[in-house]
């Protein structure tokens, strides 16, 4: 399949391509029926050639091109619908009757705030303009209405989440005139899901209640299922927590598919190159070192524990508090003892051989280094962050 992405160069044409590419050359294994040969990527400094060539070969078409902050309101019109005419027309000359998707805006809804919309206007003229070359031709059209976009582009342009993670991220100012505002936002991974589903002809379709999408079979629109609605004041409350995890460690809650795992992604993307590096606190004597790496709200803490040779750590019990040891270097030996039983336990670890060890609860534990020569290099887990107030940690020898 050969796909032409106009609009090359923006957020989403860039993900996009990046993305198709993955497939292509053989990277991404989690579409096998899809089978991409050539991607034709048409942008600002294409040439009409470049247009009339990629317009007789593809297969399919992304329209991504468009314009959204135009110096006079009147070139909406001219960006969105003029060239969208010029592509559909090189189409037909070409007598290709590839799918072609549209990228428009919920704002083509004209409905509340939208209604005297000059850009949602010239998505309107668009979509009517695609409908109207489906009719004609009996080429398959995919109208996306999208929301607001989230992913990584240019601060202080059309994204406010990204003006917000450019300035936290780089200790610049900015302005949140209503914390209270609600937007619908659709990440960029989502899309290039959606995008996918599309190509492989699984998308979903809709019809609109004002601005709400209405999931119907039969919809004349196509959407992307997954967004997530978030105040602007969650969304800088979460990229403030994000600022500080260098400093306390603290990794907030970010669930599988939640907003909060999806703003952090993008979030890093903003950070300096001078940032991508922060020190850690070692805390060091004459045994070795103990450092902790991560903080999370509700599976405790990541340490990294370097024993010099010969040296023994530990020697203590807990009431609640359970650890994992992860020997990855070195040589060591593990010793546990039931403090009612008296039963004890003891596990040769290497880091030849990688093996996480319980520290069960009512045991007190130590470990050794049996090397005369090596460190030896423990990673630990442990369900909770250690408080010194609250150490739940009682000195007593194995």
């Amino acid at each position: 399949m050969n796909v032409l992405v106009t609009g090359a160069k923006g957020m989403v044409g860039t993900a996009l391509c990046n993305n198709l590419k993955t497939i292509r050359d053989g990277k991404n294994r989690t579409r096998p029926n899809l089978v991409i040969d050539e991607i034709y990527e048409y942008d600002m400094k294409s040439t009409p050639e470049d247009l009339d060539r990629y317009c007789q070969n593809a297969d399919f078409v992304f329209n991504l091109a468009g314009v959204n902050r135009p110096e006079n309101p009147e070139d909406f019109m001219k960006g969105n619908f003029g060239f969208a005419s010029r592509l559909l027309d090189t189409l037909k000359k070409h007598n290709n009757k590839a799918t072609i998707m549209l990228s428009s805006s919920v704002q083509a809804t004209l409905a509340g705030r939208f209604g005297n919309s000059e850009y949602g206007r010239s998505k309107k003229a668009g979509e009517e303009l695609f409908f109207e070359y489906a009719q004609e031709t009996g080429a398959k059209v995919a109208v996306y209405r999208f929301p607001n976009l989230m992913g990584h582009s240019r601060p202080k342009y059309n994204s406010a989440v990204s003006t917000f993670c450019w300035a936290v991220a780089n200790d610049e100012e900015f302005t949140v005139n209503d914390r209270s505002t609600e937007l619908e936002l659709l990440y960029i991974d989502d899309l290039i899901e959606g995008m996918f589903d599309l190509l492989e002809e699984k998308e979903s379709h809709c019809e609109f209640d004002g601005v709400e999408t209405v999931d119907t079979v039969d919809g004349r629109y196509c959407y992307v299922p997954v967004t997530h609605k978030v105040t602007l004041g969650e969304i800088v409350d979460l990229l403030q927590e994000f600022k500080q995890q260098p400093v306390n460690l603290l990794m907030p809650k970010m669930p599988e598919g939640s907003f909060a795992k999806k703003l952090y992604s993008l979030y890093l993307t903003y950070l300096p190159t001078d940032r991508f590096k922060y020190e850690l606190k070692m805390n060091v004597d004459s045994r070795g070192s103990f450092t902790e790496l991560v903080h999370t709200e509700d599976c405790g803490q990541v340490s990294i524990n370097i024993s010099k040779p010969g040296i023994t750590k530990g020697q203590h019990w807990h009431n609640s508090k359970w650890e994992l040891f992860i020997v990855v270097h070195g040589h060591g030996l593990i010793q546990e003892r039931n403090i009612n039983t008296g039963e004890m336990v003891e596990f040769e670890v290497s880091g030849d051989k990688i093996e996480a060890v319980h520290m069960i609860p009512g045991w007190t534990h130590n470990i050794i280094n049996l090397s005369e020569t090596e460190d030896l290099v423990t990673v630990m887990t442990c369900n909770e962050i250690f408080n010194p107030k609250r150490p739940d940690t009682f000195f007593e020898e194995v």
